[in-house]
């Protein structure tokens, strides 16, 4: 599938990650509805896109919100044929604490975002995929999940994090399988220490602490490079029911 024939739901993309899956998108040719549940950054971060793009206010844990606005970025977009479930939350604390154990409602509200939230996107979007005419190979839709290496070597205070992202590695196989007799691909990145809003916020210290950790190239992952790795993925037919790392070979330490 080629840049201009895609026409995407991408989630969490009025910034990081997803915004540049959303620029790559557009910039070949493509059109993306945009997922947030920041209304202001939605809004901006669509107009900056230009006519080829559109926000809706989503919250990615709601059952209902999701399916209808999954329908109507279809109906806006004249299709749908990807996802980009790009939406996420660190949900970082330890299981014990120095207040105490970690409130259950902090590690469900982790999983239910991170997790919880990328099957209820999938499974609406692929539920109108399945009725998309076939093209080449039989092909009729691709959803591409974000993971991320702590779902593989989790650090302290990443319990609930790694979790979900770990959720999210375990059932790209299997979605994949199943959802292979309608024609759509289902594959999962897992990316390392990105460039985002919130490392921007961290102190010069702490950003060239965690490059430094990255063995090569030693520097933090670029939003595009995530973007670039989406394209590859939706050129790729063959690649089907797998997880990339994205990390520069690093490995993350116990903290």
């Amino acid at each position: 599938m080629q840049l201009d024939q895609v026409k995407a739901i991408i989630t969490g993309g009025a910034s990081g990650l997803g915004h540049a899956v959303a620029q790559r998108i557009v910039a070949g040719g493509g059109k993306a509805a945009l997922f947030d549940v920041n209304e202001e950054k939605g809004q901006q971060a669509a107009q900056t896109l230009g006519a080829a793009a559109r926000f809706f206010r989503t919250d990615v844990t709601s059952e209902d919100n999701v399916a209808a606005n999954v329908a109507a970025a279809r109906d806006a977009l004249g299709g749908l044929n990807v996802v980009v479930n790009c939406a996420g939350i660190l949900g970082a604390g330890r299981v014990l604490g120095k207040e105490g154990a970690m409130p259950l409602a902090n590690f469900a509200g982790t999983v239910m975002v991170n997790l919880v939230g990328s099957f209820n996107v999938a499974k609406a979007a692929a539920a109108l995929m399945q009725h998309n005419e076939a093209g080449e190979d039989g092909e009729r839709g691709a959803i591409v999940n974000t993971a991320s290496v702590a779902a593989f070597e989790g650090q302290i205070g990443q319990a609930a994090y790694s979790a979900s992202k770990g959720g999210v590695v375990g059932m790209t196989l299997p979605m994949a399988r199943e959802l292979a007799r309608f024609g759509i691909r289902v594959n999962t990145i897992a990316p390392g220490i990105f460039w985002t809003p919130m490392v921007d916020g961290m102190p010069p210290q702490v950003q060239e602490s965690l490059s430094a950790s990255i063995p090569f190239p030693s520097r933090l992952g670029k939003p595009e490079e995530f973007a670039a790795t989406v394209a590859f993925i939706l050129a790729n037919r063959y690649l089907n029911g797998e997880t990339i790392r994205l990390d520069g070979a690093v490995r993350l330490a116990p903290k």
